[in-house]
């Protein structure tokens, strides 16, 4: 086959490549017939007995392209000697093993043939994926035509585990009823490490502002409502979502009459801080949803009476809730109030609790 297509053969005879020429005469897929000219090609690369043993058949094609590829990385300073031992040894597994671990065993083959070259080779291949990982790291947020944004990127294997560290503790679900997939649980627990930094003040500044939410706000002068808003970045908005970002983040909120006139802009400040957040910390010491065992630097400052429909930033009419429960208390179902001793208490939905019983979170009580 490494003839056929070194000598052009299947050109000649009229076919574009050695890949559709085998395709035709042996019958088979157009991957497959690809497939054995990669491993003609590697093959006839890689030491005698690797050869020998796919003529045999004392070896599969697919693991004959292990064992080329695996010789084929070996550094130069292994040698001849070195890479016809390599080879050796792999052809000798391959009675014993499958590809996937046979591959697995090629990385490391120079542990049994070479354990003096085995630490440097293993080094120098480290730095290389690292150099490569760097130059293709990547991150890309892409509007969507329904409102979405997609992200989608590549991380090096550094950042990737800072990453992970940051968001692994916030993926678990909150409790026996908490239906997110895991991958919603991801996204969520992404948007939650994000309001954590934008909490602590300590992001650079942006064309010479701290770091804030632009929303444009169209407001009905009949029924005082607030309308479906737009960020800076040109998407569009709910009220609901209007109302999460208001609770606990620097919000510029630029307020438009039915021209779209400026009425108001306010001016940029962070509603639930300093002194006010202390205390709310002291009073609820974490999520204050029953059940739930977030701490407080994971909860947003929630306004119990909404901001955005004129309630007051006051320790009064405020409870901390985490990302996940402050989405749910949005969503409406849920109500809370501030009980006779001042502590949070929640109402459930009558389709959970007919009689609506309040109940409180216990977990972060101090004796």
């Amino acid at each position: 086959m490494r003839e056929v297509d070194g000598r052009g053969l299947a050109v000649a005879q009229g076919a574009s490549s050695t890949a559709v020429w085998l395709r035709e005469r042996l019958r088979v897929s157009g991957r497959s017939a690809r497939r054995l000219v990669e491993v003609a090609a590697a093959v006839d690369a890689a030491p005698a007995v690797a050869r020998a043993a796919l003529l045999s058949g004392s070896m599969t094609v697919e693991q004959g392209m292990v064992v080329a590829q695996a010789v084929a990385a070996l550094p130069t300073e292994a040698g001849p000697e070195v890479a016809d031992k390599a080879a050796q040894l792999l052809v000798d597994w391959a009675d014993r093993f499958e590809p996937a671990i046979l591959r697995r065993l090629g990385e490391r083959v120079l542990v049994h043939v070479a354990p003096d070259l085995a630490d440097r080779a293993e080094l120098a291949a480290l730095e290389a994926a690292e150099a490569r990982a760097e130059a293709r790291r990547h991150l890309t947020l892409a509007d969507q035509a329904d409102g979405q944004v997609r992200l989608t990127g590549t991380l090096d294997a550094e950042t990737a585990a800072v990453l992970r560290a940051a968001i692994d503790s916030l993926c678990a679900p909150s409790g026996p009823h908490d239906d997110r997939a895991p991958g919603q649980r991801r996204a969520d627990a992404l948007g939650e490490v994000c309001r954590l930094a934008l909490r602590t003040g300590a992001l650079p500044a942006n064309g010479g502002d701290r770091p804030q939410l632009v929303v444009t706000v169209p407001l009905d002068p009949m029924t005082n409502q607030l309308g479906a808003g737009t960020l800076d970045t040109g998407l569009r908005v709910t009220p609901g979502a209007l109302r999460r970002l208001a609770c606990d983040a620097a919000v510029l909120p630029a307020v438009l009459g039915g021209d779209s006139q400026v009425l108001d802009l306010g001016r940029q400040r962070r509603l639930i801080s300093g002194p006010l957040r202390r205390a709310l910390v002291l009073r609820d010491g974490g999520c204050a949803f029953p059940g739930c065992d977030r701490p407080p630097r994971w909860c947003d400052g929630h306004h119990i009476r909404h901001w955005a429909d004129g309630g007051p930033t006051a320790l009064s009419n405020a409870v901390l809730l985490c990302g996940h429960h402050h989405r749910l208390v949005h969503q409406g179902e849920w109500a809370v109030r501030l009980a006779a001793d001042g502590r949070p208490e929640f109402l459930p939905p009558a389709w959970l609790d007919p009689q609506r019983q309040p109940r409180r979170n216990l977990l972060h009580r101090r004796p």
